[in-house]
């Protein structure tokens, strides 16, 4: 593991922040976090943050490129309006998430937007949810950017953190202890992937 984390420590910081904004954007840009790791993406790509310089560079570029990811969904939003549900994606997503972000939007407007930056299922639809509802927009990106903000800070907050301990307990323990990390984590994997398909 340490490995690997390493090996993406080695690589050009520029990339590292490409990357890691690529993953932010497609979170919730056109409906692709259903599709693409985005949020897990993020978490890896925060794994190579060694000092405050580098977690303000990642923090910034995971912020702007999620609030770029929500005003893109957000002008898809204004250009479909109320035929979003009836697209090949719209169909794909399910109707039921669907209503579920408009609710969401009717009852608490746009700090919907924020809240739901933290809700994995409704986050993705929110900002086209929007954009068909037509909310105004400087207060959709006001709303954006602040949802955005905290979901960067705590990701990557929480990616540093994995990267560090990772380092630490490699040190201090052997590879039969790796190994049942490794099964705990397998079976985590297999519980989220079966919960997404449940889900989707």
């Amino acid at each position: 593991m340490t490995d690997l984390l390493e090996q993406l420590a080695d690589l050009p910081t520029p990339l590292v922040l490409l990357v890691a904004g690529v993953m932010a954007f497609s979170e919730t840009g056109i409906g692709l976090g259903f599709f693409v790791p985005g949020e897990t993406g993020v978490l890896v790509m925060a794994t190579t943050v060694d000092g405050p310089g580098s977690f303000a560079a990642m923090t910034s570029v995971v912020w702007l490129s999620a609030a770029a990811g929500d005003s893109f969904g957000y002008l898809v939003g204004r250009r479909y309006g109320s035929r979003v549900p009836e697209t090949r994606l719209g169909r794909r997503l399910g109707e039921e998430k669907w209503e579920r972000s408009q609710e969401l939007l009717r009852r608490y407007g746009a700090r919907s937007v924020v809240t739901s930056r933290f809700l994995p299922a409704v986050r993705v639809l929110t900002p086209v949810a929007a954009g068909a509802a037509h909310l105004g927009y400087p207060r959709f990106v006001a709303a954006s950017l602040t949802g955005a903000l905290a979901w960067s800070l705590a990701h990557v907050a929480i990616g540093a953190t994995a990267g560090a301990s990772l380092k630490a307990i490699d040190e201090a323990i052997g590879i039969g202890s790796w190994v049942l990390l490794g099964v705990v984590v397998l079976v985590v994997a297999v519980v989220v992937v079966v919960r997404r398909r449940r889900r989707g």
